[in-house]
């Protein structure tokens, strides 16, 4: 929130006018008018007084809510790495599926069109990865749990740490036999219709 909202929104919680407030603080009607829209901004003697007058700090009263804009920013991260995260999941599954029917029909050739599905499913994994890192969340635990706008303890944050390293083999395992048994699958079922 900036400060003339601020000025103007706790000048209404304690019922005054802007020539009550003015007389309060030592100015003019005008002054608290042009603060209030924005054309001016008060001086530091008049923040203070504003401030002490209002009964909140002088960084509460500059840099307004903190709280409501940290959470502004949380949800927007939220939501990026879900929309980031649902993007990645299907171009991978493009990417596994499309590999054997790929090369079966276009031969060399698909590398092309394999390549491109490839190349941006691996870009969504790195925007994922980016926020994941930005917000400190790794684990699978840390993932939910910031997906729904929360945070883990420190005591259950020091066990996520641990978990980390055999996490993302376990990982990268799995994701290898879930893409191998795909392509083994779907190479079988070709062959069966195609001849």
């Amino acid at each position: 929130m900036e400060l003339n909202e601020q000025i103007k929104k706790y000048r209404t919680e304690m019922n005054l006018s802007q020539e009550e407030l003015a007389e309060k603080i030592y100015v003019t009607r005008q002054s608290i008018s042009n603060w209030e829209n924005g054309k001016t901004y008060p001086d530091i003697h008049s923040l203070l007084l504003l401030s002490s007058l209002f009964g909140i700090s002088l960084d509460q009263l500059v840099k307004g809510d903190i709280e409501i804009m940290k959470e502004e920013i949380k949800k927007e991260e939220i939501a990026k790495m879900n929309r980031y995260g649902k993007i990645y999941t299907l171009m991978l599954i493009a990417t596994a599926v499309s590999a054997v029917p790929l090369f079966m029909w276009l031969g060399v050739w698909a590398f092309i069109p394999w390549g491109i599905i490839w190349a941006i499913s691996l870009c969504f994994a790195f925007k994922l990865e980016k926020v994941k890192k930005t917000n400190d969340v790794q684990t699978y635990k840390e993932i939910v749990a910031f997906s729904e706008g929360k945070r883990l303890d420190d005591i259950q944050k020091q066990r996520e740490i641990g978990k980390r390293p055999y996490q993302k083999i376990l990982l990268v395992i799995g994701s290898a036999l879930i893409t191998f048994v795909v392509c083994v699958v779907i190479g079988f079922l070709m062959h069966i219709f195609l001849n």
